[in-house]
């Protein structure tokens, strides 16, 4: 068991064998089929699925929104729990889709580590670096998977030194790729010194390991075609002098990765990064909060919001609260307390997540994820405690790059709509602002994609069209300062001014030019682009 150097106490057992992770990458890294492979080795599936199905080739399970389905991409953040070896996984996959970058972004608040899963012929993308960016920010460890070795991939000192570079972290090999593409016949486990050999012929079948002395074993020839041998052997030896040794301490202090080659598809590679996060990935960690830090090995329960995602069952408009423990042993009827209302709460059947199935969660301990199904009681960023008020901080809400109006087909279901924007406000879903003058909202998202979502989902949600039309304003800005002064602003700039669904005063802005104006002509106010989920 790795110990971080801390007086911290060691952590109960259960506690203990639990690791929390995400996952991500760049759209098409092949994150949602190395879920896939990490739930067939948990035994939690029997077959995997493939992102787009063909015939009998089953949809993976990660992906449960009618559009995920149809476009073959992840939308939301699923989180899945699962048993290997003996630790107990928590997973959340994230969508690699930069224009769902913030549910991501907040995802990575609730775990304690991350995997990291790159192409390798096409190396760290754009979206895998403003990704690890927030890794960074929050010290995140992280485990590296470098993904689709059985196709034309480029050099593997390559593939490290731009991960090195561009990411600024050391990279350490965990396994090294023999041969690529058509030639790639497995890896060398330079951790274990074993030889892993894929099977290509069955794709959900566990690579064969062959244990060896060394390089200079022998029993290596067998299996290795002199070519590649040779080139294998020259590899590892100038990885060894060139890249540091693994240095499990720096691992945790998010210093350091480890990377491992493999192809997930063939299930190739999957096991020793599975391995990898046991041995290396860390423990649950504590929680900041206001005004103490929460440590997972308190008695009392306390857990966070991290998600909420509506309608996952569209035939009771249930709503989920994604809630990750920060503490203590949960048990299903326990009484929290709701920190932002002071009101108790009695968690009669939360559930954990497998998938798209769920099954009701008896007990659940720190690290742990569980889904509170609730009728809007419970928003992003809400702490549930056994009656302490602390308030877990640190999660982003950022202003929206693109701002459009929105209409009800039938003007008649004009209550419906703000109903339905509602809910995918508080799900974090998109910006819902209600402009001072003039009726109607404006819809404000990350990304062009999001309006397509959202409007499918209120059509398929609420039976209800909708179409998105442009809009004056470019972006948005929360302003805050002193009672007088915002009073004196609003009222001189009453056609810029809205409020989002938290009742918070918005600007919206057509220009940087207008920025620069207010923060020129009013001192005393602050503008900023993003917000601390409110509680």
């Amino acid at each position: 068991m790795l110990d971080t150097v801390t007086n911290r106490p060691d952590l109960p057992a259960e506690i203990a064998r639990r690791r929390t992770f995400a996952i991500i990458s760049h759209p098409d890294a092949g994150k949602t089929t190395l879920t896939e492979k990490f739930l067939l080795y948990g035994g939690a599936i029997q077959m995997a699925g493939q992102v787009r199905a063909k015939g009998e080739a089953r949809r993976t399970r990660s992906d449960f929104m009618q559009m995920e389905k149809d476009r073959g991409i992840s939308v939301s953040a699923s989180a899945m729990s699962f048993d290997f070896a003996n630790y107990r996984f928590n997973l959340v996959d994230t969508p690699g889709h930069s224009d769902f970058s913030e549910d991501t972004y907040r995802t990575l608040t609730a775990v304690d580590a991350a995997v990291m899963v790159i192409d390798g012929a096409k190396g760290g993308e754009s979206q895998t670096q403003k990704l690890f960016e927030v890794c960074r920010l929050r010290d995140l460890p992280i485990l590296t998977f470098c993904n689709k070795m059985d196709r034309e991939s480029r050099d593997t000192f390559e593939i490290i030194d731009e991960i090195q570079q561009n990411l600024a972290i050391d990279v350490t090999p965990a396994s090294w790729p023999i041969g690529v593409g058509r030639d790639f016949i497995g890896c060398y486990d330079m951790l274990r010194d074993r030889l892993e050999l894929m099977d290509r012929a069955d794709r959900n079948k566990v690579a064969e390991s062959i244990a060896i002395e060394g390089l200079d074993d022998p029993k290596l020839a067998e299996h290795v075609p002199a070519h590649l041998l040779d080139k294998l052997l020259e590899e590892v030896e100038m990885a060894r002098e060139l890249l540091p040794a693994l240095d499990p301490q720096s691992v945790l202090e998010g210093h350091m990765t480890p990377i491992w080659f493999g192809s997930a598809i063939n299930s190739f590679g999957v096991k020793e990064l599975m391995d990898g996060i046991s041995t290396y990935g860390p423990e649950p960690q504590p929680q900041s909060a206001e005004p103490r830090q929460i440590a997972p090995d308190e008695k009392k329960v306390a857990g966070f919001v991290f998600k909420v995602q509506a309608n996952m069952d569209p035939k009771h408009r249930d709503r989920v609260a994604f809630v990750r423990l920060a503490s203590g042993h949960f048990k299903r009827g326990m009484k929290l307390t709701h920190v932002r209302t002071k009101k108790p709460m009695a968690v009669s059947n939360p559930v954990l997540f497998l998938a798209s199935d769920r099954e009701l969660a008896e007990e659940a301990w720190a690290g742990d994820i569980i889904g509170i199904p609730n009728h809007g009681q419970l928003r992003i960023g809400d702490t549930l405690t056994e009656g302490e008020a602390l308030r877990v901080s640190g999660i982003p809400s950022f202003a929206p790059e693109l701002l459009q109006g929105v209409r009800a087909g039938d003007p008649m279901k004009a209550k419906h709509l703000e109903k339905a924007l509602m809910q995918f406000a508080e799900e974090g879903a998109a910006k819902v602002f209600k402009p001072s003058i003039g009726s109607g909202f404006i819809v404000g998202v990350v990304g062009q994609l999001q309006f397509e979502v959202l409007a499918s989902r209120i059509e398929m949600e609420y039976g209800l069209p909708v179409r998105f039309e442009a809009s004056q304003f470019t972006s948005a800005r929360w302003v805050s300062g002193d009672k007088q002064a915002m009073d004196k602003f609003i009222n001189t700039n009453k056609q810029h001014i809205a409020h989002d669904h938290d009742g918070d005063v918005v600007y919206l802005t057509r220009l940087q030019w207008d920025i620069d104006r207010v923060e020129r002509d009013y001192p005393d106010l602050k503008l900023t682009a993003t917000k601390e989920m409110m509680v």
